[in-house]
């Protein structure tokens, strides 16, 4: 059922709340002002329904329009979802038009208000209003006519949506373009999306030449296929081929990190940025260029802590970082480049998702590893992955450009350069404590819009957040400070003494003796090699502090002496700890091992089943020899006291011959001896001694 109905129309539904005849309805209508809105009411075609005019429902009374609703719910339910997808359907395509076609459509609608208006504010009749309206906006009278047709059946919202001109591509769909032959098509698109980037005018040219040669019909004109390429192609499929991957994505809007949920010093990140400025050094004739090497806190924005260095190296990591945890704590993540000095394995050695350099089993942890810090390692070439991009480039502004630095200034790159380029180079003291000014006067700086800042300085955030009783922050520990104050430098010890050889100098500690000839770290200074360096294990256990060892002059009597008082001294000690150790003789030893055990058995002799007896030569034993009878001790010094008186007595002594005793004269009896020769003589009658 239409929204628009006549007074013969609602006296025969016979809603409630309304009247009961047309003139009570004209009455009603003239009273409650039902024609004051134009949008609320039209001219009803050929006065039917017992009067001239249709009212919207809207005009009704609540109790009419609910027992309206209530009639038409069954027979509108398939209109209602038709009417609202027109809605719909006429909204977008408005949305779609462009700004002149939409003022096109305001134009149309302001005559369609003028024609009601001059017919109810002054009477007049409704073709003069159309003639009035139509000569005052310049159009045909059929014109209005045909826009009244338009919006026939439409609430008065969609009014403006239905008048929009008809042309080709309005209604979402892209226009009919002229043919093309599918190879000219082809050569054409392969030229123009080339990283070459040609422009479309010289591709279309090459390829009408290749297409009249080779007979490629039809081709259309280039304004035409230019119009294909933006409506097939697109500019997003263009601008990766023609300009790479990189200039893509900036067609996806960048992705916007929250650093709300953080806290001062949960997070930090970490880059390096090279100054545009000169600068004298002592140690080199011509000026250089600093890299400014620093730690930003993701929560608050503050700089932590900043280095000068002539390069991007891991002893000046080391020291930037050192210089964050002695001041402030140890943070729990770290957000770092993957360059070579930030993934050294001295910085980060040991760390999960670590894509630089080879990791071997002997390498020591890195500092980051070391003190528990979880490292992510950011895309290069990716602000948005490390804040401290935008910081580096208001400091550049700063630093660089500010009026001390004038003159030294090098520009940004090597065409933005200065009218006093290379003029003057900053004294590196002076430029050492500019940068510090700098970086101050950047954490101070009040009216920050960060996220977490609102209106503060990022030092004010940091120390808000630091203050919260939600903030905790590792502390480090004093055994921990060599850790980034000194370098570090995986080594071999000596065999034997254990002692450290490196650059030139020697280290050695008692405590080494251990670790002879083991892979040991060592943490020193670089700038002090001749103080004692801590030695580390390999999984940074600390295992002494050794002292350097110099070396003495050749004929230096007192160093001579004072080596010998060390090596007696470390003897004596070591005896000493031996014997605290080993309190137990050998003798105590042997009693506690034999404690007891039992006495074993004699073993019996092992002989052979079949024996053989040897039968010839002297060294046979007659069988029938008894053995010697045993003598007594009183008996033994008796004798032994005769032959000791021949001896002296320039006596001799005969030896026996064969199994013949000798008879001496004075009458001592010796046993016979067998020889080798079969005789107590030698060879050629002479006895022997």
């Amino acid at each position: 059922m239409s929204e628009f109905l006549t007074f013969g129309e609602l006296l025969a539904l016979s809603l409630p709340g309304l009247p009961g005849s047309l003139s009570g309805f004209a009455k009603k209508a003239k009273a409650d002002g039902w024609r004051s809105n134009p949008a609320l009411f039209c001219k009803a075609a050929g006065r039917e329904g017992g009067g001239g005019f249709k009212y919207h429902v809207s005009l009704l009374p609540k109790e009419a329009r609910d027992r309206l609703t209530f009639i038409t719910a069954d027979t509108t339910e398939a209109e209602t979802k038709a009417a609202k997808a027109r809605k719909e359907a006429l909204l977008a395509r408005f949305n779609r038009l462009s700004k002149d076609h939409k003022a096109i459509c305001e134009t149309r609608l302001k005559v369609l208000r003028r024609v009601e208006e001059l017919v109810r504010d002054r009477s007049i009749r409704r073709d003069a209003a159309v003639a009035m309206a139509t000569f005052d906006a310049g159009v045909q009278k059929s014109a209005y006519y045909e826009w009244r047709k338009m919006t026939e059946g439409l609430d008065p919202e969609d009014h403006l949506a239905a008048l929009a001109p008809d042309f080709a591509g309005n209604d979402g769909t892209v226009a009919d373009l002229a043919e093309c032959h599918p190879r000219a098509w082809e050569v054409l698109t392969s030229d123009y999306l080339r990283p070459e980037k040609p422009a479309f005018s010289a591709c279309y040219r090459r390829m009408a030449k290749a297409a009249k040669r080779n007979g490629w019909e039809p081709v259309p004109s280039e304004r035409t296929l230019r119009r294909r390429m933006e409506a097939e192609v697109g500019k997003a499929a263009a601008l990766l081929k023609r300009q790479g991957k990189d200039k893509a994505r900036t067609l996806v809007p960048a992705q916007r990190r929250s650093r709300a949920h953080f806290h001062a010093m949960q997070a930090v990140n970490m880059d390096g940025h090279k100054i545009d400025v000169f600068v004298d050094v002592p140690w080199n004739k011509k000026p250089v260029r600093f890299y400014l090497i620093g730690i930003q806190d993701l929560y608050s924005g503050l700089i932590l802590s900043h280095r000068l260095a002539e390069a991007e190296t891991w002893e000046a990591v080391r020291l930037v970082i050192g210089g964050m945890v002695e001041r402030y704590g140890i943070p729990e993540t770290m957000y770092i480049d993957n360059g070579k000095a930030f993934a050294s394995k001295w910085i980060s050695g040991d760390a999960v998702q670590r894509f630089r350099f080879k990791v071997k089993p002997e390498d020591p942890r890195g500092l980051l590893t070391t003190l528990g810090i979880d490292v992510h390692f950011t895309r290069p070439y990716a602000g948005q992955s490390k804040p401290i991009e935008r910081a580096w480039r208001d400091l550049a502004e700063a630093i660089s450009k500010h009026p001390f630095c004038s003159g030294a200034y090098t520009g940004n790159k090597p065409d933005a350069k200065p009218e006093n380029y290379m003029t003057r180079a900053i004294p590196y003291e002076d430029f050492r404590r500019h940068v510090a000014g700098q970086i101050e006067d950047h954490n101070e700086q009040l009216g920050r819009r960060a996220e977490n800042c609102r209106g503060r300085s990022f030092m004010q955030t940091f120390e808000a957040s630091m203050h919260a009783s939600s903030t905790i922050v590792r502390q480090p520990t004093s055994a921990q400070a060599s850790l980034w104050l000194l370098a570090s430098e995986a080594i071999k010890t000596k065999k034997g003494s254990g002692e450290i050889h490196y650059q030139g100098n020697r280290y050695w500690n008692v405590a080494l003796n251990q670790y002879a000839g083991d892979k040991v770290v060592i943490r020193f200074d670089p700038d002090a090699l001749h103080q004692p360096v801590k030695v580390y294990d390999l999984k940074s256990r600390l295992i002494c502090e050794a002292k350097c060892i110099e070396n003495t002059g050749f004929d230096n009597v007192d160093d001579a002496r004072m080596q010998a008082r060390l090596v007696k001294n470390h003897i004596k000690a070591v005896r000493q700890v031996a014997d605290a150790h080993a309190t137990l003789t050998a003798q105590q030893l042997g009693e506690i091992y034999s404690r007891g055990d039992k006495p074993k058995a004699e073993p019996e002799k092992v002989r052979p089943t079949v024996t053989r007896l040897v039968t010839s030569g002297n060294l046979a034993l007659a069988p029938t020899q008894a053995p010697a009878d045993a003598i007594s001790e009183q008996h033994f010094e008796t004798l032994f006291s005769r032959a000791l008186g021949i001896v002296q007595a320039n006596g001799v002594i005969e030896f026996p011959s064969g199994n013949t005793p000798v008879s001496t004269a004075s009458g001592v009896h010796v046993e016979p001896k067998s020889n080798a020769y079969g005789s107590g003589k030698k060879k050629g009658g002479k006895s022997r001694p």
